[in-house]
């Protein structure tokens, strides 16, 4: 239970393949992601706790649902239609991830649902009018499926009382090894430029091309072979942190790979596909050894990377940006595929 007496419940997926993963309904949060090695080995691929407290309490958004905008909102404050909204203000001058009480700390209602080639339960979530001070009621769902292909994947889609803003994301550390840092982890990313930050991670407006930059990641590189470099926007970002824009057609929303990653350790790979025009790359940066995560295992830094599908941080302040706004009348629709699997 939440110290407020709400139930928490953990849903349980399994495939014929030996994939398992566990969901909870406290921020529609992944908790678990058991994947089988080149060897048939399996091992829990994300970071995360053994009991729901520390996610209320001392969670980097490990396995969350992320809303309602993912990422930053400069000062906090965007304009719709001339009327300006002020959110709260959690990541120093800047809105992070939904606030203060963001959907990463609300009990979801969930409900099983039949799908063909898997199985899948339906988070649902109303988000109030003010809500962190965003306007619009927000009704709100998303579906978490496993499929018999070893894919992870998620249908999100919402409605809205009042022209809003939107941008939500999936949140989970992984962690092909299982353990250690995510350094020797080979990635590709299908990005040409990146939105270039200032110091407090909020985008300049200025998409900068990552060809011959530590951000060229357009064929296979290891994680770790650049990270620690002297380019400005890696000492911005205290080593990867920002939004590559994905490579597609302008006004395309249909699945595309976004990133390819694999653990030569292991032998297992991850691919992900999304609908959103952008992908965050974070690679733990700020993972300091101060959390205790499953099996007590401490969580130093950089042992886990996120692949954050979603539209640019800070959209609404940017116009040359793909809009987050959601109307009356309109649905927003989202969704993203984490796909495990191995090399050979």
């Amino acid at each position: 239970q939440t110290p407020a007496g709400e139930d928490i419940d953990v849903y349980t997926f399994n495939n014929a393949n030996g994939v398992e993963l566990r969901v909870m309904t406290l921020g529609a949060t992944l908790t678990h992601f058991f994947a089988p090695d080149a060897k048939g080995k399996l091992a829990d691929i994300v970071l995360g706790y053994d009991t729901p407290s520390p996610y209320l309490t001392n969670s980097p958004y490990c396995g969350a649902t992320v809303g309602r905008y993912g990422n930053r909102i400069a000062n906090g404050r965007f304009s719709i239609d001339s009327n300006e909204y002020t959110l709260v203000t959690n990541n120093g001058q800047n809105h992070l991830h939904g606030g203060t009480v963001g959907y990463d700390k609300r009990v979801w209602d969930a409900e099983i649902i039949d799908v063909e080639g898997g199985s899948a339960v339906a988070f649902s979530l109303v988000s109030a009018d003010g809500d962190e001070g965003y306007p619009g009621t927000l009704t709100i769902k998303a579906v978490h499926m496993l499929t018999d292909e070893n894919e992870f994947r998620i249908d999100y889609s919402a409605t809205t009382d009042k022209a809003t803003v939107l941008n939500l994301t999936h949140h989970s550390y992984f962690n092909l090894s299982g353990a250690g840092d995510i350094l020797k982890h080979m990635m590709m990313i299908n990005a040409k430029t990146i939105t270039a930050i200032d110091a407090t991670s909020i985008p300049t407006g200025e998409l900068m091309p990552v060809v011959d930059t530590p951000f060229d990641f357009t064929t296979p590189q290891a994680i770790g072979k650049r990270i620690n470099g002297e380019h400005p926007q890696l000492k911005a970002g205290a080593g990867y942190d920002h939004n590559f824009v994905i490579d597609r057609p302008e006004g395309d929303t249909s699945l595309i790979v976004a990133a390819q990653v694999s653990d030569p350790s292991s032998g297992r790979t991850l691919e992900v596909r999304t609908t959103e025009p952008g992908v965050q790359l974070y690679t733990g940066n700020f993972l300091d050894g101060s959390i205790t995560g499953k099996g007590g295992t401490v969580y130093n830094h950089r042992n886990g990377f996120c692949l954050e599908t979603q539209h640019y941080p800070d959209s609404p302040n940017h116009p040359s940006f793909p809009s987050a706004q959601l109307k009356p009348g309109e649905t927003y629709t989202h969704t993203v595929i984490y796909r495990t699997g191995t090399d050979g």
